[in-house]
């Protein structure tokens, strides 16, 4: 009975359908010993399965087993891939010691294409720490191993780590180069299909780290379809749910991005902890688009509690609160500590946003001109985009309307081209405020329209109050009422009680109720920290 079950697991193994074959190396493990080949696909296909603390129990008794048999290598290349598996589970210490294993076992080892795929984690640290001339230096390393022992997996690896260093570097057409070379023995069938998938999903989050949707997209549907080859792919279907999730954000269809976000958290929960992070914090966007500040607050906080900093989500959902100076001060800490330029153009486009809401010129100019540096050196249409929109809004605040219709309509043209619709709406909301203060109000209305129409379809509707750049349209610290504001607007300005009773037609006496309600709401004991606190919310003037 063992021995036709296990042809049966064999084949079933052979043809990828993961389940079929666990079931049958289950049913022969209970009853007698299984070989190592045997023993090496029951773990591979637990691990397809999602069944991740089951693969890795059966993958420590194989390195047990190699060990036992004087395997040096083999067992040196079982602990790089279970420590791998620990260490995108977020169990740092364990993983590390496993790699500590495998560094330890190959010490003294001859020339070995297993040093190749330590030196994989080595460079993908490199590349997480901007390190990109160390991590080439492995990735050129890793392929001179893989031409030498003909290890096709090895050589792919080694040319997508040296494509992303490029790439990261400023060489983009070089890098993607690289990228589309390393995936020519992944379409052969050459290349070991759990390290294949790893490969997909690399390339992948580098276009969106490049704001290359067109290529996303592209590089998505690929990765869906490799996918669909397999009965069952727990780890890369869930990785393209979070993928899809960002295109269906970008493409208008929240529902759907929302549903696949969450779904991809649940199935990948025990598996990939980076994943699941930004699977939550891709959640918060969505809520936060869509004015749900508690649902956006939680997910944010959840993608933080995982590793994932909230930024630049958190400070736009501040913004949105009227708490600038909090949304001023998570952007600068987050800018403080992001030194590659491509992790930088998110957060200079939200230091944007902050600076319209505020009308602070200097900070929209400042961050304009980063991102059109950017820009020049990585070129793909999303960042050019981003750099144009800034620009547009730069010169919005700077009173120079006429300026900014060409980067503002150039910005709406290319996210137009990307089928990107909630960008277009924002840039014609914006470049209906351009129209409108060069005269021309009939085009202004247009763009107006055609911008509430996209929003009040999507459900956007913190941008539809905000539509026509009324600060009044975000709720206003401390829960102060109009009244109150109109007082606190004055008080800024340097208005005493008298002439603020005489702007607004009320009494010295109801004055003074206003701004004693003021100081209570705002925790503040003078008309100085209330006057700060105004221009910090973006009540009056601009913080420079």
């Amino acid at each position: 009975m063992p021995a036709g079950v296990l042809d049966q697991a064999r084949e079933a193994y052979a043809g990828h359908r993961w389940g079929a074959a666990h079931e049958g190396f289950a049913a022969v493990a209970a009853t007698v010993e299984l070989d190592t080949p045997d023993l090496a696909a029951f773990a591979d296909a637990a691990w397809w399965l999602g069944r991740t603390d089951a693969s890795l129990e059966l993958s420590e008794q194989l390195y047990r087993r190699c060990l036992q048999g004087d395997q040096a290598p083999a067992a040196a290349r079982l602990a790089v891939e279970i420590g791998f598996l620990w260490l995108i589970r977020g169990e740092q210490r364990i993983g590390t010691g496993w790699i500590s294993r495998a560094n330890r076992l190959l010490a003294d080892t001859p020339e070995c294409p297993e040093q190749g795929y330590l030196g994989y984690l080595a460079a993908f640290d490199a590349l997480t720490s901007a390190r990109f001339d160390e991590a080439r230096a492995i990735a050129q390393n890793m392929q001179g191993l893989a031409t030498r022992h003909d290890d096709p997996t090895l050589g792919a690896m080694g040319l997508v780590l040296e494509g992303i260093a490029a790439v990261r570097s400023g060489e983009v057409a070089d890098g993607l180069a690289l990228c589309d070379e390393a995936m020519l023995p992944v379409y052969a069938g050459d290349v070991v299909p759990n390290w294949a998938g790893n490969l997909y999903c690399l390339i992948m989050a580098l276009c969106f780290e490049l704001s290359d949707i067109e290529r996303a997209r592209a590089w998505t549907d690929a990765t869906e379809r490799w996918c669909d080859q397999f009965s069952n792919a727990a780890m890369f279907t869930g990785i393209c749910r979070v993928h899809r999730a960002q295109l269906h954000h970008l493409d208008g269809d929240w529902d759907r991005a929302e549903a696949g976000a969450a779904r991809a958290c649940r199935d990948l929960a025990d598996m990939n902890v980076e994943v699941v992070a930004a699977g939550h914090y891709e959640i918060g966007e969505l809520r936060r688009a869509r004015g749900d500040d508690a649902g956006a607050e939680q997910a944010f906080a959840r993608a933080h509690e995982l590793g994932r900093d909230p930024q630049p989500g958190l400070a736009l959902l501040r913004l949105g609160q009227g708490e600038v100076r909090a949304a001023r001060a998570g952007l600068q800490a987050a800018l403080s500590a992001a030194e590659p330029p491509l992790a930088r153009v998110p957060l200079l486009v939200a230091q944007v946003e902050v600076a319209d809401a505020t009308d602070d010129a200097k900070l929209a100019r400042t961050a304009a001109q980063e991102l059109d540096h950017i820009a020049v050196t990585f070129r793909t249409p999303g960042i050019r985009a981003r750099a144009a929109s800034a620009a547009g809004v730069a010169h919005l605040l700077a009173a120079e309307p006429e300026q900014a219709l060409a980067p503002l309509r150039e910005a709406c043209r290319v996210w137009r081209d990307l089928r990107c619709r909630c960008e277009v709406a924002r840039l014609q909301g914006r470049l209906a405020r351009a129209l409108d203060a060069v005269g021309d109000r009939e085009a202004a209305a247009r763009e107006r329209e055609h911008a509430r129409a996209t929003f009040e379809e999507l459900g956007a509707h913190r941008d539809l109050a905000a539509l026509d750049g009324a600060g009044a349209s975000r709720p206003a610290p401390g829960g102060l009422t109009d009244r109150e504001v109109e007082v606190l607007r004055l008080v800024a300005d340097g208005a005493t009680n008298a002439a603020i009773a005489d702007q607004l037609t009320i009494s010295e006496r109801t004055v003074e109720r206003h701004l004693s309600n003021i100081f209570m709401k705002l925790d503040v004991s003078s008309r100085t920290q209330a006057a700060r606190l105004a221009f910090d919310h973006g009540l009056v003037g601009g913080t420079t």
